[in-house]
């Protein structure tokens, strides 16, 4: 197994049993204090979970080597895990939002008690955490299922932050008799879940790009032109595209080379090039060579 396969795997394990606690603690703490925000929240940490589990599977799938049917890997099982860790979040966000309107059109509801914002704070600094940790990791290997993750946990503690606002409305409303204030809770519902659907959307459209393998930009592929420029008996670049294939990267070149030497000559330059772009760029996985005679 790679290096970054492990370092998912360990970073998807302690948030899911970091997201298990947090569910519970939310969810024992929204009954106590009858926050609707806090159940609410408590859901969007369960969600993470079952994302989570999604995204181990899709790893261990991503890194299984080459095959007949998948000459070029296995690498866009982590493209479907983000689209599908993104789906959750889209649903959770309309249960959220369903469940608090139903509240906003129901008699005024009992303000929770302070604990529940004890425990919003404290899981908003814990989410903040692993979404630094995990949005550094998914950066560091290329790995778009780590960057949605890190996101996933973003949105958790914006939620959180928004549950933050609604609990303590609700609160001083019920302190200095303000009855608009009780639905503080039920109004930061639904601001949780239109920020939960708004980043599963985010989510949706950048892994949708990743798995229609949109090709880098000039700008990204210029150090692979560079390193092929780099070599002896190169004589041009005709075309280098370089695709994203889940958390790697495969590339397809066309070069010119001297039209009198032999085909082993040509051969040889071909595997020098391939062999110079994988050992320098250790997210490229594969490079496909095609060689023509050099013209002026």
């Amino acid at each position: 197994m790679r290096e970054n396969a492990r370092a998912i795997i360990i970073a998807t394990w302690i948030g899911i049993i970091v997201n298990l606690l947090l569910a519970i603690v939310k969810a024992i703490g929204g009954v106590i204090t009858g926050s609707r925000a806090l159940i609410a929240d408590a859901l969007h940490s369960a969600s993470d979970v079952v994302g989570s589990i999604v995204v181990l599977f899709a790893v261990r799938i991503a890194n299984k080597p080459p095959d007949d049917e998948h000459p070029y890997g296995h690498g866009k099982a982590e493209g479907v895990a983000s689209i599908i860790v993104a789906l959750l979040l889209i649903v959770v966000g309309v249960e959220i939002s369903i469940s608090s309107i139903e509240i906003l059109f129901g008699a005024a509801p009992d303000a929770p008690g302070v604990l529940a914002l004890y425990i919003l704070i404290g899981s908003i600094v814990v989410k903040e955490i692993l979404f630094y940790y995990k949005i550094w990791l998914g950066k560091k290997y290329n790995s778009s299922v780590l960057i949605t993750e890190a996101w996933h946990h973003r949105s958790d503690s914006l939620s959180s932050l928004a549950a933050v606002a609604g609990v303590g409305l609700a609160i001083l409303g019920e302190k200095f008799d303000i009855a608009l204030f009780a639905y503080g809770d039920a109004v930061a519902g639904i601001i949780v879940s239109l920020i939960v659907v708004r980043v599963g959307y985010k989510l949706i459209k950048s892994s949708s790009n990743e798995m229609l393998e949109k090709v880098l930009d000039a700008d990204e592929v210029k150090i692979y032109v560079e390193t092929v420029e780099s070599i002896d008996g190169v004589m041009s670049i005709d075309q280098l595209l370089a695709r994203t294939h889940g958390s790697y990267i495969i590339i397809d070149l066309k070069m010119s080379v001297d039209p009198d030497i032999t085909v082993k000559e040509g051969h040889d330059i071909a595997a020098e090039v391939k062999q110079k772009l994988i050992l320098k760029h250790s997210e490229v996985e594969d490079v496909l060579v095609h060689l023509n005679p050099y013209r002026e």
